[in-house]
């Protein structure tokens, strides 16, 4: 007679089948997941926003492959907002004219002091009686192109060059690429709709260093950085605008569904207060004499 052994072993659950072989269970993963996030969009700002880096460029890249493997291995935590999906859009085949809900007019210029005088006494004449004194808010004047971010419930769903005042470019695909720029509002409860217009630049910096690749790899250097950052939002291809480094900053509001704060400086700081870059620090706010 032949005596037949049958060994079953039991596998071990899947999370200690992932701790067996060093892989975080969901719970680890998600808090490491959001510690990577943070970390990585902190290290954006300081590098693209502030020129402060704190880190060498092997050491972010080493950070980012850490997240990009933790997603490769738990799919369920990749969100639209990750910083590993701003480079991943396709290439559009062409750039789409879109309306705008208000008109987004250019900014007058002036070089005489006279011109301003008047315009002061007009916006007096205007609110006499109305309010007890004027502040104004006196900020940079930004040499790049006029973008207008839509936001919905928080999300950006689209992004939109000033164009002639009425339509624009969406360009949405390529300034889903500026790190500094969150793709969802940190707040809990945002409006259902806030068009925040801006500035989308390059840095002297960042121009610098975009020109140091380029002579390296023997091709031609770049004019000036406001040509550079048009072109770069009117490319097709987000990977390609993607190596090139642009910053946002905003300077103020289209449609919104609700009123944001009740003056423009307190509605920059709102705007900040949601993870958009201002130039707020470098705005002067007082009477004309100040």
């Amino acid at each position: 007679m032949t005596l037949l052994i049958v060994m079953v072993a039991a596998m071990p659950a899947q999370s200690t089948q992932d701790q067996l072989f060093g892989v975080p269970d969901d719970g680890a993963a998600a808090a490491t997941h959001a510690r990577l996030v943070a970390e990585i969009r902190r290290h954006d700002v300081l590098y693209y926003q502030s020129d402060q880096p704190e880190i060498s460029d092997a050491e972010y890249d080493a950070l980012f492959r850490e997240l990009q493997d933790l997603e490769a291995s738990h799919p369920a935590l990749v969100t639209a907002d990750s910083p590993t999906q701003r480079v991943g859009g396709a290439p559009v085949h062409a750039l789409r004219s879109v309306p705008h809900t208000r008109p987004m007019l250019s900014l007058a210029n002036t070089y005489s002091r006279e011109e301003i005088a008047e315009w002061f006494d007009s916006v007096s004449d205007f609110f006499a009686g109305k309010v007890e004194g004027l502040c104004f808010s006196i900020e940079p004047k930004l040499d790049g192109v006029a973008v207008e971010l839509v936001y919905e419930r928080g999300q950006l769903v689209r992004a939109i060059t000033r164009g002639d005042g009425k339509r624009g470019d969406d360009v949405s695909h390529t300034v889903a690429t500026i790190r500094t720029l969150p793709l969802t509002l940190v707040c809990d409860d945002p409006p259902e709709l806030l068009e925040v217009r801006g500035e989308v630049v390059m840095t002297h910096a960042s121009f610098a260093a975009v020109n140091r690749a380029r002579e390296a790899a023997d091709e031609p250097r770049f004019i000036n950085p406001r040509n550079l950052a048009s072109g770069t939002l009117k490319l097709l291809d987000p990977k390609s605008a993607a190596r090139r480094p642009l910053s946002f900053l905003a300077y103020g509001l289209g449609e919104v569904s609700e009123p944001v704060a009740s003056s423009h400086s307190g509605a920059l700081r709102q705007l900040a207060d949601w993870g958009l870059p201002t130039a707020l620090e470098l705005a002067a706010q007082g009477d004309l004499a100040h």
